[in-house]
């Protein structure tokens, strides 16, 4: 969440900058009359509270003189004015926690340096790799699902029987594939970050953190009977690991990778690119998660693009980075860079990877900070997060750009050591 206290110092400011995400300047002012009430209503109740003290100290002081009326008079007093404090206490608690649901709902500040924009259509394209379009011949212009059937790679009809439709099943080299780019990118990432293996239901707090709760409730799968949430992504959980602690800044940056299944209900997306794996309610993905100091942040960030990018050059696929504006940027970030790949079979550009910049918009929620080196009080560390990568639609894309005229599918050489040393699928 951002802080309260820009809020209060520097209202203009902060409309003006979630004014560049369309948030309008009256939810600003609601907040900023909440924390007036909230902060009256804290003052009453504190008020009322040294009351109590000061009567209870004099209270004792009668009865050590011997002035049983007065101490029995004092005592009354103290009983009414602490209903009066409880009464009081319950309006401060109301109000705050209306000050904190305001918070949760408002999204971060943006970056100065994201592009300005209303949506998706004002995104920056920052390069294309490479920069030449490649030539794709006929049989390449074949959808994944398509060629997904016909190699025995990919069944969504029983993936549909199984659990409903937009659930993927991967068969046989299909499924091995989806466990060698898991492999691949965990194997990449080693010489920096730690591997992570956390669970993919978390409680609600841990959603509250991110900011995927309470706002984004609608796309998450929610298992109420033990009140946990399947993670939409690993960023959920890898962001709550040392959620309420403070670490050093000798620590920082503390870089974490993670291979998980993800899980969205895609709310909004009915009728919208759901064939295939376009668009999945279940897929796998590697999260690259960092925690930094403010100074680290844009290093890293940048980083992280770098390292999502050399896989996709690996790989062998036509990609392009985008410098989202301040729109388009998800609810907790305050910078995005979106890569997206060229798929010829689907003739689309497919997001595989989102990275993010989230300045301390999610320690603040968490309640994690770090000791600075040069001594003062805990700071709110930055989290950054990004995909890398996440592998349903990098398949799609492998599939339909490494077809050949007679329908087998050549697959990158980087794989080898990961598919038993093959990368042609339906050869022969």
């Amino acid at each position: 969440m951002i802080d309260i206290r820009l809020v209060r110092e520097d209202a203009d400011t902060v409309k003006a900058a979630l004014g560049r995400r369309g948030v309008d300047a009256v939810e600003i002012d609601r907040l900023v009359a909440l924390d007036a009430a909230a902060r009256s209503a804290v003052g009453s109740r504190d008020e009322l509270r040294a009351r109590v003290k000061a009567l209870s100290r004099e209270v004792g002081e009668a009865r050590r003189a011997g002035d049983t009326a007065r101490a029995e008079t004092l005592a009354a007093e103290s009983r009414a004015a602490g209903d009066e404090e409880r009464t009081h206490n319950n309006r401060a608690e109301a109000a705050q926690e209306a000050v904190r649901r305001a918070l949760l709902y408002l999204p971060n500040l943006p970056d100065a340096e994201a592009p300005d924009g209303a949506g998706p259509e004002d995104n920056v394209v920052v390069r294309t790799w490479p920069e030449a379009p490649a030539a794709y011949g006929d049989h390449q212009r074949v959808p994944h699902w398509d060629i997904g059937a016909q190699l025995g790679l990919l069944d969504m009809a029983r993936g549909a029987k199984l659990s409903g439709s937009m659930f993927p099943l991967y068969r046989g080299a299909g499924a091995r594939l989806v466990r060698a780019l898991e492999s691949f990118a965990l194997d990449r990432h080693a010489d920096e970050y730690e591997e992570i293996r956390p669970p993919t239901l978390v409680l609600t707090e841990t959603m509250v953190s991110t900011g995927h709760l309470p706002k984004f409730e609608e796309d998450a799968y929610h298992v109420e009977r033990d009140d946990l949430w399947a993670i939409p992504t690993a960023e959920v959980p890898l962001t709550s690991m040392w959620r309420g602690d403070v670490l050093d800044e000798a620590d920082l940056p503390l870089r974490l990778t993670a291979g998980t299944a993800c899980y969205r209900r895609e709310a909004g997306a009915a009728g919208r690119d759901t064939r295939g794996l376009l668009r999945v309610h279940e897929f796998e993905k590697v999260e690259l998660f960092a925690y930094t100091t403010p100074e680290q942040a844009r290093p890293q960030l940048a980083s992280m693009v770098a390292r999502a990018e050399g896989m996709l050059r690996d790989l062998g696929l036509r990609y392009r980075v985008l410098d989202l504006c301040s729109g388009d940027i998800g609810n907790s970030a305050a910078r995005t860079f979106d890569l997206e790949v060229y798929s010829p079979g689907v003739d689309m550009w497919l997001e595989v990877s989102s990275v993010s910049w989230c300045s301390d918009y999610q320690a603040r929620r968490a309640a994690i900070r770090y000791r600075p080196a040069a001594g003062g009080g805990p700071v709110f560390v930055h989290t950054l997060n990004g995909s890398a990568l996440a592998w349903a639609r990098i398949w799609a894309a492998l599939v339909e750009t490494g077809r050949q005229p007679d329908g087998s599918v050549v697959l990158p050489e980087v794989l080898a050591p990961y598919l038993r040393g093959g990368t042609v699928l339906g050869a022969g």
